[in-house]
Parts: structure tokens; sequence; C-alpha cells
């Protein structure tokens, strides 16, 4: 007799047999015996998880000679024919290769006639979605209200491709992928039946290259068995499986932990002589760190499925003794890096260069730490005696681990406050807008010029704007003189709107309003302009060479975003 491979050997013949699908054969169970079974039914779900073996089961559970019941006997001639599938009611198509109109009609002309010997002519059609567009609507009036004697069981691995009509006439049962301790524990079993001892980290290597999937998962068994001769290592199966040993996950972890890059470099050197692909290499690592970060943040049991226990002892063991900031700062460099390496021509020198970058990071304090070093430096009375203020805005998350921390600097108090203000004619970044027109008179009120600016603004804010970087430098009784820059557009635009802003001038101040001009018609600053602006910089360079900033700077590792003069 041929040898049967595991998958047909040990098919399940019912639905208590079926593994971890329950949702699914309790349902059916309980339609039997409650006499409420749809006369079409829709399997969906990755591949190898019990699709057309539920099928099956459920055509010999309403042709079984006691039935319909929710266990067929498997001892009667329906339920034995079924099962050495030649069972002349029970018709089994596939539906890529039976996928035309002619042949759908076929089938809706025989279905006329009565089953043989059993009590339901049942139609079982794997790879449903593989029908011609044509086909399903031939299908459509006889799927909806089919003889009494028949029934229409489908199974597809993409439900998505099939019409709405059809699905809109079929019941629906949605298999998921079947979680590995399942399989690793039906494979255990298996493996006792056929004589065999496979180790628990073997077993789980095997259900965890398979995807979910048990046909796979025995698949592979069978491939264990057959190359083993019945003794099997560890290092043997995951070599033969050609899976990346979880042992060198572990080993780079703890290397980049450690930060030992030479141990790093030796770990990628054996991947790469040992022949295995680089590519898939890094997305095991990237997943290998998320899995690390999982443990961290003690994520629940079902994120971590694919763990044996040692391996989530293992793992625990790893982080134990890390800050989240360090584990999250490395997963981040991994993961930008992802797309870098999928698509480099040398995934090597990219794999290593990214753990170059990952061994120059700085691994960050918790922030109660980091806080706690500010408090101290504030208190220090040497600093405390410096002219300038640090301000620091931190936000907590739940565990206090993580936060954002903003740091603005602020000009030293002893700098003359004429030398500060803003050039109008320089950029708007080269000092705070909030500064630009604010002045204000010796009553407290808002300064003429500025009323003038905001005025114009109501009514033209273009105009106002540009008004608003120039510079007032005189006033008499009579006249309001502002200065600008010759061939500049705000220049042209104040000279082009000049009625609207005399109006408002006389109308708010009482004064003319008189525009001068620079000297140098080539676009040259006011002397006093360029020279303010000079004194910003210089004061900016101040700033950043303040002890209290360059301590704060370094406590953070960070850097200066922003210097706003005042």
């Amino acid at each position: 007799m041929a040898y049967l491979v595991l998958a047909r050997k040990y098919r399940p013949q019912t639905f208590e047999e079926v593994v971890g699908q329950s949702h699914v054969t309790r349902t059916l169970a309980n339609a039997i015996q409650s006499d409420r079974v749809a006369h079409a039914i829709l399997f969906s779900g990755p591949r190898g998880t019990g699709k057309t073996t539920i099928a099956r089961i459920l055509a010999k559970a309403m042709n079984c000679k006691s039935g319909p019941v929710p266990i067929p006997c498997n001892t009667c001639r329906s339920c034995q024919d079924i099962t050495a599938g030649r069972g002349v009611d029970v018709f089994e198509i596939d539906g890529a290769s039976n996928n035309s109109v002619d042949q759908v009609r076929e089938l809706r002309d025989n279905i006329r006639y009565m089953p043989a010997h059993s009590r339901f002519k049942i139609y079982i059609i794997d790879e449903v979605h593989m029908l011609s567009i044509a086909a399903f609507n031939a299908l459509l009036k006889t799927l909806e209200e089919p003889p009494a004697h028949v029934m229409f069981l489908f199974a597809t691995t993409e439900a998505h491709k099939i019409p709405i009509t059809i699905l809109s006439r079929c019941q629906r049962h949605d298999l998921k992928r079947i979680d590995l301790s399942s399989i690793s524990a039906h494979l255990d079993s298996l493996c006792k039946m056929e004589g065999v001892c496979l180790s628990a980290d073997n077993l789980w290597a095997i259900s965890r290259e398979s995807g979910g999937s048990l046909r796979d998962a025995l698949s592979l068994l069978d491939q264990v068995l057959a190359c083993s001769g019945g003794q099997v290592e560890d290092d043997y199966v995951t070599g033969l499986l050609g899976a990346m040993d979880r042992n060198v996950l572990f080993d780079i972890s703890e290397a980049t932990f450690a930060r030992n890059i030479p141990r790093i470099l030796s770990i990628i050197d054996d991947v790469f002589k040992n022949g295995k692909d680089l590519k898939r290499f890094f997305g095991d690592v990237l997943l290998h760190f998320r899995h690390l970060m999982l443990i961290k943040v003690k994520a629940g049991a079902e994120l971590l499925s694919d763990f044996s226990p040692k391996e989530v002892e293992r793992l625990e063991g790893q982080v134990r003794d890390l800050p989240l900031s360090f584990i999250d700062q490395v997963y981040n460099v991994l993961f930008d890096a992802e797309t870098t390496v999928r698509q480099a021509s040398q995934p090597r020198l990219t794999i290593e260069m990214v753990f170059f970058k990952i061994h120059q990071i700085t691994p960050a304090l918790p922030i109660d730490l980091l806080i706690e070093k500010m408090d101290h430096l504030l208190k220090d009375p040497n600093l405390n005696a410096a002219s300038g203020i640090v301000e620091m805005q931190s936000a907590y998350g739940d565990d206090r681990e993580t936060s954002n921390v903003k740091i603005k600097i602020e000009g030293p108090t002893d700098v003359d406050p004429s030398e500060t203000g803003p050039s109008p004619l320089a950029s708007p970044s080269a000092a705070d807008s909030t500064v630009t027109g604010a002045s204000v008179d010796g009553e407290g009120d808002m300064a003429p010029w500025q009323r003038v600016i905001d005025a114009v603004s109501k009514t033209k804010p273009s105009v106002g704007t540009a008004l608003s970087r120039m510079q007032q430098i005189g006033e008499t009784e009579e006249t309001i003189r502002v200065g600008a820059v010759d061939n500049d557009y705000t220049t042209k635009l104040v000279k082009k709107n000049l009625p609207l802003i005399e109006s408002v001038c006389r109308e708010h101040t009482g004064k003319a309003f008189r525009l001068e001009m620079s000297v140098d018609g080539s676009g040259t600053r006011l002397d006093h302009a360029g020279s303010a602006k000079k004194r910003v910089e210089k004061m900016e360079r101040r700033l950043l060479n303040h002890p209290l900033v360059a301590d704060a700077v370094d406590i953070f590792s960070g850097k200066i975003d922003e210097i706003k003069i005042k």
C-alpha cells in the first residue's frame, strides 16, 4: 500500500477531532441537533485550517445511516464512502478547473435527480472564488432555491472575490489561523502515535514555521521524520526547515544591549556564511525587538503566542534591567532602516551600518532622574546668580518613563533694551514677531505708530504687515517719520497705498505720514537696523555658550531648537 502522508492519515473524521475551530464545529453540531442546517454554507479562512475537512464531516453527519447526527458513526456505507472519497452522492468539485458557465449549467441540470442511496445530494466546491462571473450568475437561482435533497458546501481562501449576490445566499463560517500551542500539542500526540520522540523546542519550531496552518505543520513534520530517521536534534530541525535559529536572535539582542559591536559583526558574518537570506534575517531581528518591547510593556500573552514558555522567560531576562526608552530607541532605528535593507543591493553592509548607528546611541535616562538632576542644578547658588532662565515643561505618561521636554532660553537681563529691539528691516525670524511693533507710550497706551499699523491692518492686512516691518525713526508734533529700504517689495506696497496710510495716520494721530528711504538704493539696510541685527546675533551666541544652557543640553542629550530675545 502507498504511503499516506500524515495530513491524510490523521485527517479528522468528527467535529471533535478538528483542531482550533471549535466556534465553527460547535455551531454546526448545534444546527444539526436543532434541524436548522442551511442548504448553502460557505467556509472561508487561511489555507490548511480545516475548511474542506469540516465540509466532509458535515456531509457524513447529514448522510449518516443514523443521522442527521452531530457525530457520524464512520461505520455505515455512506460514512465509509465519503471518507474514502468515493461517495456517489457527495461531489467534490475543484472550482479552479471547473469554473466555466457550461460546467455550472451541467451541475444545475444534474441536481434535479434524487440521490442514489443517501439522504442528501451534497456538492462540495473547493476554491469557489475561482468560478467565473458568468458561472456565479448561472448558479444564483439554484443556490437560492435548490431542491430539498440538495446541499451546497463552499470553501475558499479569498471570500472577498465572491460576488455579494452569492454571499447573501450562503451561511458563512470564518475559520481562523490555528494558534501555535494547539498545533504543537497536536503534533506531539501524532508523534506518540508514530512512535517518534521530538523535543518541545522542535515542535514549537515546526509550529512556528507553519504560519497557523495545520496541514503545513504536518507536511513539515513529515519532512523532518523522513530525513531524521527517528532521532531528531534541535539544530538539525532548524537547518532543515530553513528557519532562523532563535538563539541567534537572542545573541544579537544581548550583544546590542551590551554594546558589543565585535560580537554583533561576528553574528552577521556567521549568518552570511551559512547562506541565510540577510533580508529575512533583518526582518526576524526587527520582529525579535518588537517582542522585547511587548515584554517590557507587559503586553498580553496572546501577543507572544509564537514563543514557548522558556523563550518568554529568556526575553524577560534580557529586558528586566533595561529602561523602556533605550529599547524603544533601538527598535526605532531598526524600524526606520527596514525599507533601506529590503531595497539594498548589499544587505550585509547595510545591516552592519544600522548596528553601527545603534552602537552610537546614548541610552536615555528615566525622566524622574533627569528632573532630579535639573532640580539639583537649579538649586546651585553659582548658577542662580548667572543671568538667564531655563524653563522645563514635562508631560508624563502612565509609567513616567517617557516625556516630552522643552527648553526655552530667554535673553540675559543685563542687556540694554534699546539694543535688543528687533530690526524691522531684517527678516521676521531675527526677532520675535510679538516685539516688532508693540511699543508703548508714556501713558501706558499704544504708541501712535502702532495705532496706525493696527488701523491699516483692519482695512488691508497685507499693507499693515508691510508697515510693521518698517521702523519709526522720528516723530514731531506734526509728522511721523518712518524709515525703509529702497527697491524693496514692502516699500513698493507701502508707496502704492500711501493715500490710505496718510488718511489713517491723520485720523488716529492727527499727524502727517512721512516715508524716508535709505541713501543706498541697492537694497542695503539702514545702519542702525544692521547694527541691531548684529547685536541680536551676538546675544544668541552668548546664550548658546551660557554654562546653564550647556549643562541642560548635556543632561537631556538634546539640542537648542529655539532662542527668543525679549
